[in-house]
């Protein structure tokens, strides 16, 4: 009898039955190739330059505004923005000069009027080149009408002053700058700390305003998330 054609058979099933697996094998890796590449995509920065370079190797002054709503719920805001504005300034900005941010603070509570004064005359009173002027037109840390639920907005113009320009009275740039905080959606009161998330919330817009004035890195996508 001949048993060649049986081995043949097993042979030809052992053959595809490997053939199959290898294919999976193969889905299964290229899966994971796509998820690493995908990780790698999200997690990509890109450079963002400065909006406005005039502060380099100038003596800059800070001052911040707010609506009086803002003033009398969160009397630390000005100051706390004030701080970190200036230090951001003299921490990023190549060659600047920055006042002392409670010496600017202190003269605004000296001249309570200040905001009405030609800008370019500010800028000769402080006797500075250029001077930074943050006006806080929103602050909240719950949605209006619902103080359960943590949902911060910041939100600003700045104007910069310069003292050297052919119209020191006109603002030479301005900005809008508008955050949120904290990411997290619907966050209930008792989940956090009310001073950490004013906190928090004073960090990001501060932040955010500083990059107006230096080259910095961002996630090339900001709200993406990978699936798992």
């Amino acid at each position: 009898m001949n048993d060649a054609s049986p081995r043949r058979e097993r042979a030809a099933r052992a053959l595809a039955a490997a053939c199959v697996l290898a294919s999976l094998a193969g889905c299964g890796v290229f899966g994971v190739a796509s998820k690493v590449g995908e990780a790698i995509e999200v997690e990509k920065k890109v450079e963002v330059l400065a909006k406005y370079r005039g502060l380099e190797n100038k003596t800059v002054a800070v001052l911040v505004n707010a609506e009086r709503g803002v003033l009398y719920e969160y009397p630390t805001v000005v100051p706390n923005v004030a701080g970190n504005v200036a230090a951001g300034i003299l921490a990023k900005v190549s060659g600047a000069q920055v006042l002392d941010w409670r010496e600017s603070l202190n003269w605004t509570y000296r001249t309570p009027s200040w905001n009405t004064l030609p800008l370019g005359h500010i800028a000769e009173e402080l006797g500075v080149d250029r001077v930074v002027i943050v006006d806080i037109f929103e602050f909240r840390l719950h949605p209006p009408g619902n103080r359960w639920i943590w949902d911060g907005m910041a939100g600003a113009t700045i104007g910069i002053v310069e003292r050297d320009s052919i119209d020191p009275d006109a603002f030479a740039e301005e900005y809008s700058v508008s955050v949120k905080f904290p990411d997290v959606k619907e966050l209930s009161r008792e989940s956090a700390a009310e001073e950490g998330i004013q906190t928090g919330l004073v960090a990001k817009f501060t932040q955010t305003v500083n990059k107006l004035f230096y080259d910095h890195l961002e996630d090339k996508y900001p709200n993406k998330r990978l699936k798992g």
